[in-house]
C-alpha cells in the first residue's frame, strides 16, 4: 500500500469528521474535543488549524483519505499527532505517514502523547525513534475518566 501526505482540502473534512465519530477510535485517543459530534466546533477547530503555521497533512493509503497527521505548538515543545481510520489500522499506515511527517518536519525535539494502554499508537511512536520520557495524569474526555498517559521524545 502506497502511503503519502498532502496538504488538507476541504473535501477531507468530512472523512476526518466522520473518522473522529468512531467510538472505538475515540476511547483508544482518550483526549478528544469536548463534543466530538458537534460539527461546528469541528469546522472552527479545522479552520483555525489550517490557517496557523502548524504543519497539517491529511494522510493518503493508495490514493484514499486515511487520516491526517500533523506537528503544533511552539518551537521547542512542538508535538505530533495524528489519527488514520479504523479500517486502516495494523496496515503500518500510521508508522509510515508518521515518518513521512518527520522527514518534512525535521527540527528536533518534538514530543508525543498517547493513552498509556493505548498500545498501537506507542509502537508506531516507538517505531519511529521517539522513547518514552513520562506518565501524566489527565482528564480523558472520550472515557470520562482520569487515565495515565505516556509522554514520549524524538531528540535531533
Amino acid at each position: 500500500m502506497e502511503v503519502a501526505l498532502r496538504p488538507v482540502h476541504d473535501s477531507d473534512l468530512p472523512v476526518f469528521f466522520r473518522q473522529m465519530n468512531d467510538p472505538e477510535s475515540l476511547h483508544l485517543a482518550a483526549f478528544t474535543a469536548k463534543d466530538p459530534a458537534d460539527r461546528a466546533a469541528f469546522d472552527a477547530h479545522w479552520a483555525r488549524i489550517r490557517s496557523s503555521s502548524d504543519v497539517v497533512r491529511t494522510v493518503l493509503a493508495d490514493g484514499d483519505v486515511v487520516g491526517h497527521a500533523a506537528v503544533y505548538g511552539v518551537p521547542g515543545e512542538r508535538e505530533v499527532t495524528y489519527s488514520v481510520d479504523r479500517a486502516y489500522w495494523g496496515k503500518g499506515i500510521a508508522t509510515a505517514a508518521l515518518r513521512a511527517l518527520l522527514a518534512e518536519v525535521p527540527e528536533r525535539p518534538l514530543y508525543a502523547r498517547a493513552a498509556s494502554d493505548n498500545a498501537g499508537s506507542l509502537r508506531v511512536l516507538e517505531k519511529c525513534g521517539f522513547r518514552a520520557v513520562a506518565t501524566a495524569r489527565g482528564y480523558a474526555r472520550a472515557r470520562d475518566a482520569e487515565i495515565d498517559e505516556t509522554v514520549l521524545l524524538l531528540e535531533g
